[in-house]
């Protein structure tokens, strides 16, 4: 049998590789199952941040063909604030908000300098600060305070370099927001 070849003049179709989207919800979804589960050898898996285990390659395939090292590294961050927990937290609101939270009785978000410092880090950053993020996710597991949104925080970290979005700032505006009618407003709507 012989190979033809296109009549002359039309035009050939490559076929692209496949792309899979990503799927930040359905990764929180594998995430929190996994402490429901009480699967605590998966979860200390993705703890290992430096050795790529199956746990990190099924994370990774939330992320699709384009945000498989965030979505590995996501989990991770799950994995170290639901260290030694019971049930699963989806958390709320942005890293912003939740840096509100960082602190102790004295202050906490603006009035703790070491959650401004932090943040001041955290925004400061061109590219994604995966070492402040685990500080944030550290020090709001030590406060007892909720996480960030985690569905959220993978939607926020894949549009980092993003001039558009604008995530930093927007965290930014989050953690400076003081509490009262202008942000009841805002939470209510």
């Amino acid at each position: 049998m012989t190979e033809q070849s296109p009549p002359t003049g039309t035009r050939v179709q490559e076929i692209p590789e496949p792309r899979f989207p990503h799927d930040s919800t359905a990764l929180t979804a594998w995430l929190t199952a996994l402490v429901r589960n009480r699967e605590y050898g998966t979860l200390a898996d993705l703890r290992r941040s430096r050795v790529r285990t199956n746990a990190h390659i099924r994370a990774g395939w939330y992320g699709g063909d384009d945000h498989r090292d965030l979505f590995e590294r996501m989990a991770f961050l799950f994995a170290v604030y639901h260290q030694g927990r019971a049930t699963p937290s989806y958390g709320h609101g942005s890293l912003g908000a939740a840096a509100r939270r960082i602190g102790d009785g004295i202050g906490r978000g603006p009035d703790n300098p070491g959650a401004q410092r932090l943040l001041d880090r955290v925004v400061a950053s061109r590219r994604v600060p995966w070492r402040h993020l685990q500080h944030a996710v550290t020090r709001l597991r030590s406060c007892e305070q909720p996480p960030p949104s985690w569905t959220g925080l993978a939607e926020d970290l894949i549009r980092w370099n993003d001039r558009r979005a604008r995530v930093a700032y927007q965290w930014s505006v989050e953690f400076h927001t003081p509490p009262g009618p202008a942000g009841k407003r805002s939470a209510d709507r």
